[in-house]
């Protein structure tokens, strides 16, 4: 089983302020110890991997520069750097997005999107994909058309609440409760709620 935990903050907290002073130790241990989770994030989000490497890549050269903008009182570290490869990713998402509709996207690249399926490495593996796509796929079904739709714009084009509730003409409010309601609806039927 591997170990997914999140790196300790206070760790992390004297990394990015060595970093922020130029130390390339320091540097070197917070790639190590916080890299594997933004890249699955960015691989979920951008889905090729060499889109993610890129944006690995951008998100630590990045935090090398800017370091010393991140504020103890203000958040985790890990939020932090949570929030850098995230913006980092829509950034890119949004550049792509002049090439692509919306109403254009296939039904399994959200299902694929949501299920967080990557790269499969065996037929067991492809195996179990499958199964969870399908189960995805079913549990979709059972989502109103607004909440698949917001999911959608939100975690396949990354479109910010704001931007959703513009495109769609309903308030920030609606869009973030059906956004709410639709992933717990999701755990719920993938029975992975608590």
């Amino acid at each position: 089983m591997k170990n997914s935990s999140q790196p300790i903050p206070e760790q992390l907290e004297q990394w990015l302020g060595a970093i922020a002073l130029g130390d390339r130790s320091a540097f070197t241990a917070l790639y190590t110890a916080t890299s594997p989770h933004l890249f699955a994030l960015l691989l979920r989000m951008l889905k090729t991997r060499s889109a993610a490497e890129d944006a690995l890549q951008d998100c630590y050269v990045k935090v090398w520069n800017k370091a010393g903008s991140y504020q103890q009182g203000r958040g985790k570290p890990m939020a932090w750097l949570y929030s850098v490869a995230r913006y980092r990713a829509l950034d890119m998402i949004r550049q792509r997005r002049n090439t692509v509709d919306v109403d254009d996207v296939a039904e399994t690249d959200l299902l694929s999107t949501l299920a967080g399926a990557v790269e499969v490495t065996s037929a067991e593996q492809q195996a179990d994909d499958s199964a969870n796509l399908q189960r995805v796929a079913g549990c979709l079904e059972e989502l109103s058309e607004e909440q698949k739709r917001a999911l959608l714009l939100a975690y396949y084009e990354g479109y910010s609440h704001s931007e959703i509730a513009g495109g769609l003409d309903v308030p920030v409010g609606t869009v973030k409760s059906w956004i709410r309601r639709g992933l717990l609806a999701l755990r719920q039927c993938m029975g992975l709620a608590k």
